[in-house]
């Protein structure tokens, strides 16, 4: 067991970082998705996206830590990465007053004091809400397992801990992460940086792994 090894603590603190960042923009998501419904239906909205959520981890951990063991995929695993970065900064970008209304619906306050929660939202059925939800946690999902596998690498245990902790935090602090977030924004820019480097991490891997098949067709 290399539980206290440097590496693997160092593994750990990645995947804790990636977690709190992906949970907070997963949370987001959902949250702009509930803000334009009646105040009675945006739990129902939010609780479907949180067990959608945790759904799809445990099914998509499952299936990658098998699928990054195939020659190639951990090389395919890091430029899918590479692209999760480039969405995730474009959602960084996500103007202010969205965000507002996204955490608004999710915590369940009036942060803008307009005697309004997510009042400004475009309005929209439970029905559109769920499906976006679930389309978004589809991708979120698979980007969170892939970031926490890359940074875990062969510390299974690592592994487990980020997937208890991915779950746990959308299901009991998604709304607080999202808020933290939503005031410190440098923190999620730090995330964004640790994933980038565990993205280049796993094509540099990948590309080594790759490498000598590659020599023996040519040669």
């Amino acid at each position: 067991m290399d539980i206290f090894s440097a590496a693997s603590l160092s593994a750990l603190l990645q995947v804790i970082a990636i977690d709190l960042v992906l949970a907070g923009d997963n949370a987001i998501v959902i949250g702009l998705a509930a803000a334009g419904l009646p105040s009675d239906q945006r739990k129902k909205a939010i609780l479907i996206g949180v067990l959608a959520a945790t759904v799809l981890r445990i099914l998509f951990a499952a299936v990658t830590v098998k699928l990054l063991a195939i020659v190639g995929l951990l090389l395919a695993g890091g430029i899918l990465l590479l692209w999760v970065c480039w969405k995730m900064y474009r959602e960084l970008r996500t103007s202010q007053a969205e965000e507002e209304q996204a955490t608004e619906a999710l915590s369940n306050s009036d942060l803008d004091h307009d005697s309004l929660i997510a009042g400004k939202a475009p309005r929209k059925t439970l029905g559109q809400a769920a499906l976006q939800i679930v389309i978004a946690d589809v991708s979120m999902s698979l980007d969170n397992v892939l970031a926490v596998a890359g940074a875990a690498r062969d510390h299974f245990w690592v592994l487990v801990i980020g997937l208890v902790l991915s779950i746990g935090l959308m299901g009991l602090a998604a709304s607080f992460i999202a808020r933290l977030l939503h005031r410190y924004r440098w923190i999620a820019y730090v995330g964004l940086l640790i994933i980038l480097y565990v993205a280049l991490d796993m094509v540099y891997r990948g590309a080594m792994e790759v490498w000598p098949h590659v020599n023996n067709v040519v040669s």
